[in-house]
């Protein structure tokens, strides 16, 4: 989640320490006790991908950044095609191949380890790449300049951002959000952006509270306590879990000023 892993970075920097593997270790066996790692929902998933067409069982889709799998499987299940996955913590790429193989899906699904900003895939191979609640880690504007080479003409790009619902906020959430991700902005801008990258936008929708509530902050709860039981006495452990729930607090206070936002466009040109 990107208010999550970003706010740890700066707490980190803040105390002049930097992020190694034990620390990434620690938000890996977090999150590996969920089925998601940020807001979303297979409803969700399902809507955004109803606004895709002309997928067949040869085409070729890329899930960059997609954690141990939860809405790659929904994909997976309601679309034909081959599917790699992509995320850079090898323990998120062990689970998701866990998962494919468990749901029969070995045939037409893998999980591969590897970087956002260096992805394996050649020009105008890809017929649709999805992204939820990751591209961040690249940024919006550079993940949509960047990867429109590896889409065919007339491909899709559908991803979830984070993105404000207003032109003003309070100070508290704005300076929360802009010192985790600068590049935050409003939805007419993110959608400003994609046509600018070169795609015809599709379709923009915000994701409903219950991907916050139900789907994301539920299943933290046992995911924490697993956490801390592991971890009990962990200095850095406890930081990053008193994290989770002051994330918690900020959107239930200020839900109506920003959100996750799914964008779905289309490459137009070469």
């Amino acid at each position: 989640m990107l208010s999550v892993y970003a706010k740890y970075i700066t707490i980190m920097s803040n105390e002049n320490k930097t992020i190694h593997e034990f620390e990434l270790n620690l938000i890996c066996d977090f999150f590996s006790n969920m089925e998601r790692q940020g807001p979303g929902s297979p409803e969700v998933t399902l809507k955004a991908l109803s606004f895709i067409d002309n997928l067949t069982d040869k085409s070729l889709i890329a899930d960059i950044g997609c954690g141990t799998g939860g809405q790659t499987m929904v994909l997976a299940e309601h679309t034909p095609g081959q599917i790699t996955g992509l995320d850079f913590l090898s323990d998120f790429i062990h689970i998701f191949n866990r998962n494919v193989l468990q749901s029969g899906l070995q045939d037409r699904v893998k999980g591969i380890v590897g970087s956002m900003d260096d992805l394996p895939f050649q020009k105008e191979e890809l017929d649709l790449i999805w992204s939820e609640g990751a591209i961040y880690n690249i940024g919006f504007e550079r993940g949509l300049n960047e990867w429109r080479q590896y889409l065919k003409p007339g491909g899709y790009i559908a991803v979830s951002e984070s993105s404000w619902f207003t032109d003003e906020r309070p100070a508290e959430i704005n300076d929360f959000w802009v010192d985790a991700y600068p590049e935050i902005d409003t939805i007419p801008n993110q959608v400003a952006k994609i046509h600018k990258a070169g795609y015809l936008p599709v379709a923009t929708f915000i994701l409903p509270e219950n991907c916050w509530t139900e789907h994301y902050f539920a299943l933290k709860v046992p995911a924490q306590e697993i956490f801390l039981r592991k971890y009990a006495g962990n200095k850095i452990a406890e930081e990053f879990s008193a994290l989770q729930s002051m994330e918690v607090e900020l959107y239930r206070k200020y839900k109506e000023f920003y959100g996750y936002v799914f964008f779905i466009a289309k490459k137009v040109g070469q």
